[in-house]
C-alpha cells in the first residue's frame, strides 16, 4: 500500500490541471481509507499531506473546478480529524463563515501551539505548560484540543481546573456547546459513534458514550471538593488554566504557596500513570506554580514550556490576525505604555516577573538616543564567550568619556561559535576598540586568539587580551559587586535598539538577586566591562590627544 500511495501521490505533483488534481487525489482519499485498518499513522501521514495540497489548489483553482476540491478537501479533513489535531479544527468549524471562524484566521501563529498539543496527546510529552497575552485564543484552543481528547477516548476522564468557579462554569459550557451544536461545529461527524451520556451544570462534569463514576470531563476550581470526586486516567489530561488569579496574589509567597500545595495534592495526585498535563497560565513569577515546575523538570525533555510574548523580537505584535482579529503593533505598543513594568512583562511578554529583588530595574536605568558626545572617548569591548546551553555570547561595546560610560552596540547571540566568530569579528572591525576582553575561563582564551588572527589579517589592530574569572566568585557575586557602576551606564533609549540590543536589556532588567535566573550573560558582561573601567591595573582615562 505505501508504494500505491508514492505512486498516487507522484501523479498528483505532475497533474497539469486541478481537475487532474483532485482525481488523483481521490484516488489517494480512497487509499487511505483502506490502510488506515491496519497502519493509522501512514494513512494519516499521506491525508495531512493531501490536505496541504488540497489547500495549495485552491488558491489557484479556476472557479469551475473549487467544489470538486473543495469537497475532497473536506472527505480529507474529516478521515484524519480524529488522529490529527489541526485536521480536526480545520473541519470541526467548516460549516461556520469565514469571519467567524476560530483557528484560520490564528493558523499563522497558533500552529506552533497545536502541534505542542498534538505531541501532548500523542504522548511524545508529558507536560506542556503555555504562556500567552490575554484574549489572543490560548484558552479556546485548549478548550477545543479537550473536545478532541474526549472524542477520540470518552472511556478515559479527564480534568480542567483553574482559579474560580466562574472559570470552570465557562469551560464546561463551551465544552458542551461544541459537542452538542451541530449546526456550528462538526463534532458529531468527527465521531460519530460517540454520543453524550449524560452532562451535569450542577457538577460541571459531561459523560460521553455511558455514564461513569469518574465521567469523560470534570471542570471543578482549586479550591473545590476534588479529592474523591475525580481522577484523570491514564492518557487522559489535566487542564490547569489560571490557577494564580492576579497580580495581587502573584506578589504573596503565603498565598503562591498555599495555591501550588493545593495543586499538588487535589489535583496532581488524582493523575494516574499514563496521565498527561496541560497548564496555561500568565507567567507572574519564578514562584508561580508554572515557574516551579519548570525549575524542577528544567532539561527534561518531556516536559515542554511554551512562551508567544505580545511583541517579537523586532518589536512586532505577533497577534495581528486576519479578519481583523487580534491586536496590533499599536495596540501593545500603546498596552506597554500605560501599564507598569511587572504586568507588561508577566502578562503581555510571558517573562517571570519579581517586582523585588531587581538589580537593574528598568526605570532605574539611565537612556540615551544613540548619539555620543563630541571628542575622543574611548573604546572598549568585553566578551563574555557562550558554549551552550542556552547561554548567549554577550559582548557590549562600550565608549567612555570620562566617568560616562555609553553601551553603544551589543552582541548578544546564541549561535555557536561558527555563527558568532564572524559577529564579533565584524563588531571589533567596525568600532576598532581601544581594547577587547574576553573571558578566558572554559576556551575563552582560544577564542579570543582566533578573534586576534583574523583582524591582524585583515590589517585591524586592537588590543585583545583575556582575564580568567576569580575561582572563589561566583557570577551572582560579581554582578552585585558591580552593580552600582553599571547603574551609571548610559544605555540606548527603546527605539533605537537593534533585535539583540533588546534581548539585552530583556535579561539585564529581569535579573533578580533571588538567584532565579536562568541566564545572567548581559549583566555579567556589564560587570566584566565595570571591572575594566573603574578598578582594573589600568583602569580606562580619557585624555586629550597630544597632537
Amino acid at each position: 500500500m505505501k508504494e500505491l500511495l508514492l505512486k498516487i501521490s507522484d501523479k498528483i505533483k505532475k497533474a497539469r490541471s486541478a481537475g487532474e488534481a483532485a482525481a488523483a487525489g481521490r484516488d489517494m482519499y480512497f487509499v487511505c481509507l483502506e490502510v488506515m485498518k491496519t497502519d493509522a499513522s501512514l494513512a494519516v501521514f499521506y491525508l495531512v499531506w493531501l490536505s496541504g495540497v488540497c489547500e495549495e489548489i485552491m488558491k489557484t483553482a479556476p472557479n469551475s473546478e473549487i467544489r470538486e476540491i473543495y469537497a475532497l478537501h473536506l472527505d480529507v479533513l474529516r478521515a484524519a480529524a480524529p488522529y490529527h489535531f489541526e485536521s480536526y479544527l480545520l473541519y470541526v468549524e467548516h460549516r461556520r463563515e469565514p469571519e467567524k471562524k476560530f483557528y484560520p484566521p490564528r493558523r499563522r501563529v497558533l500552529r506552533l501551539l497545536v502541534d505542542d498539543l498534538q505531541d501532548l496527546a500523542d504522548g511524545r510529552i508529558d507536560f506542556l505548560g503555555i504562556s500567552l497575552p490575554p484574549r489572543v485564543g490560548k484558552s479556546t484552543l485548549c478548550i477545543f484540543f479537550m473536545t478532541w481528547v474526549m472524542g477520540r477516548r470518552p472511556e478515559v476522564a479527564n480534568v480542567m481546573s483553574g482559579h474560580s468557579d466562574k472559570l470552570t462554569d465557562g469551560f464546561y459550557r463551551e465544552i458542551l456547546s461544541i459537542i452538542n451544536d451541530n449546526v456550528t461545529y462538526a463534532w458529531a461527524d468527527v465521531f460519530p459513534n460517540v454520543k453524550l451520556a449524560d452532562s451535569s451544570a450542577k457538577n460541571e462534569s459531561i459523560d460521553l458514550g455511558k455514564k461513569k463514576r469518574f465521567p469523560t470531563l470534570t471542570c471543578r476550581p482549586i479550591e473545590g471538593t476534588l479529592t474523591g470526586a475525580v481522577e484523570i486516567g491514564e492518557g487522559g489530561v489535566l487542564y490547569v488554566d489560571d490557577l494564580i488569579k492576579d497580580l495581587e496574589e502573584s506578589l504573596s509567597i503565603s498565598r503562591l504557596d498555599a495555591k501550588y500545595d493545593a495543586y499538588l495534592n487535589q489535583l496532581k495526585d488524582r493523575k494516574k500513570d499514563g496521565a498527561r498535563e496541560l497548564m496555561v497560565g500568565t507567567r507572574w513569577g519564578v514562584y508561580d506554580p508554572l515557574g516551579r515546575i519548570e525549575e524542577q523538570y528544567r532539561g527534561n525533555p518531556r516536559y515542554r514550556f511554551r512562551v508567544i510574548p505580545a511583541l517579537d523580537e523586532s518589536g512586532k505584535s505577533n497577534f495581528d490576525y486576519a479578519y481583523g482579529k487580534g491586536f496590533s503593533t499599536e495596540y501593545y505598543l500603546d498596552m506597554k505604555a500605560s501599564v507598569d513594568d511587572a504586568t507588561w512583562c508577566a502578562k503581555y511578554m510571558g517573562a517571570p516577573y519579581i517586582r523585588e529583588g531587581l538589580l537593574f530595574p528598568e526605570a532605574e536605568l539611565k537612556t540615551y538616543n544613540g548619539v555620543l558626545p563630541d571628542g575622543d572617548g574611548v573604546r572598549l569591548a568585553v566578551c563574555d564567550v557562550a558554549w551552550g546551553g542556552g547561554d548567549s555570547l554577550s559582548m557590549p561595546v562600550l565608549y567612555v568619556f570620562g566617568e560616562d560610560v555609553y553601551v553603544h552596540d551589543v552582541i548578544f547571540n546564541r549561535g555557536d561559535k561558527t555563527v558568532t566568530y564572524p559577529l564579533v569579528i565584524g563588531k571589533l572591525r567596525q568600532h576598532r576598540p581601544n581594547k577587547a576582553r574576553f573571558e578566558a575561563n572554559n576556551g575563552g582564551e582560544e577564542y579570543a586568539d582566533r578573534v586576534d588572527d583574523a583582524l591582524q589579517a585583515d590589517g585591524v589592530h586592537v588590543n585583545i587580551f583575556s582575564v580568567r574569572s576569580k575561582g572563589n566568585q561566583s557570577k551572582l557575586a560579581r554582578i552585585t559587586q558591580y552593580a552600582p557602576e553599571i547603574k551609571r551606564f548610559y544605555f540606548l533609549a527603546e527605539k533605537y535598539r537593534s533585535d539583540e540590543y533588546r534581548a539585552f536589556m530583556r535579561e539585564l532588567t529581569t535579573f533578580t538577586v533571588s538567584g532565579k535566573n536562568p541566564h545572567d550573560d548581559a549583566p555579567d558582561s556589564l560587570a566584566m566591562a565595570a571591572e575594566e573601567i573603574f578598578h582594573s591595573a589600568g583602569s580606562v582615562t580619557v585624555f586629550e590627544r597630544p597632537f
